[in-house]
């Protein structure tokens, strides 16, 4: 009888937190008695919009690139990202004192990219509807002999991204059930490795936006499934299929998928803000839309949900959540 390692562990998700000391935030867990009344759960609500570069991916990101050798940090690195792995891997890499290129869609959100070049980043753009990114970003690295930094097809960014969840359950203890969002499925599925390894009767559960429900389907299915290019509010989710390594394990981790419009993630914005005080993006904001109109079902006594960013500028953060939305 033999058993295959997984790609990524709890070993290497403690591996990575211990790299991120001191340089990523171990950002808060705020309750809420109103959203406890609300829910008729205790919920735990992990804060990633308060993270470096406001949101998860910088935790994936540095583990990543501070991975990286002498000549490979000289040489630059690269990565494709619709805004939070840009800033990401922008910040990761001054922070290395690495040069960054970044390919971004021609409709990424005006804040992001702003950010992104605050960071001292390049960026080369293409179009989101007809272009491949990853195509795009493998020439240019070849081209200049970058390293590619993907937003979630990579373990050492795996791992960093399960770092949240972990600082999550080390606060709490045992969870019953923990939400994160599902775009390219790098966050769930380190998230999953770690809490699963640490509670195994935790159970994960992924929510994506109705217009991209790539990776429910593919869990029905047993395989990747495509869909087309979503249009949803949710840009950090706007994915048309689950990464090969991430579905590797997020079939064997994950024990559901719901899925929320784009009228209920505003509605979850709106709550966050009025109620909570805090400020978050359409996709930081998809656990919460879930909590909010119950599409988890009955709940049990104790929830966590991780509410991965808050890259979002005023003005739209006004139209998606004013009244006239």
């Amino acid at each position: 009888m033999t058993t295959t390692t997984p790609p990524v562990t709890l070993d290497d998700v403690r591996a990575a937190a211990e790299r991120l000391e001191g340089v990523a935030h171990r950002t808060p867990v705020l309750r809420s008695r109103t959203l406890d009344a609300l829910a008729g759960a205790e919920i735990h609500l992990k804060c990633e919009n308060f993270q470096r570069v406001g949101a998860f991916k910088f935790r994936g990101a540095y583990n990543a690139a501070s991975r990286l050798t002498p000549g490979q940090l000289s040489r630059g690195i690269a990565a494709y990202s619709s805004g939070n792995h840009a800033q990401a891997v922008a910040l990761a890499a001054r922070e290395l004192g690495a040069t960054a290129v970044i390919v971004m869609p021609e409709d990424a959100p005006p804040s992001k990219r702003a950010a992104t070049e605050g960071y001292g980043a390049e960026i080369v753009t293409y179009d989101r509807y007809g272009g491949d990114r990853v195509a795009v970003a493998e020439a240019l690295a070849a081209e200049r002999g970058l390293t590619l930094v993907p937003p979630y097809e990579h373990p050492h960014v795996i791992a960093g991204q399960g770092t949240a969840a972990l600082e999550l359950v080390e606060e709490t203890g045992a969870l019953d059930v923990l939400l994160a969002p599902v775009g390219g499925g790098g966050l769930i599925a380190g998230s999953a490795t770690a809490v699963k390894a640490v509670h195994p009767r935790t159970r994960v559960i992924g929510v994506e936006p109705e217009a991209g429900d790539d990776t429910r389907r593919s869990l029905e299915a047993g395989r990747r499934v495509a869909v087309p290019v979503p249009r949803t509010i949710a840009d950090g989710q706007a994915l048309h299929i689950p990464g090969e390594l991430t579905f590797s394990l997020n079939r064997r981790l994950l024990d559901g998928i719901v899925l929320v419009g784009d009228d209920e993630i505003r509605e979850a914005m709106r709550f966050a803000f009025e109620r909570l005080k805090i400020v978050l993006e359409p996709s930081g904001a998809t656990p919460l839309a879930a909590l909010l109109t119950g599409r988890v079902g009955p709940l049990p006594p104790r929830v966590g949900l991780i509410l991965s960013g808050g890259n979002i500028d005023a003005a739209r953060f006004a139209r998606l959540c004013g009244s006239g939305a």
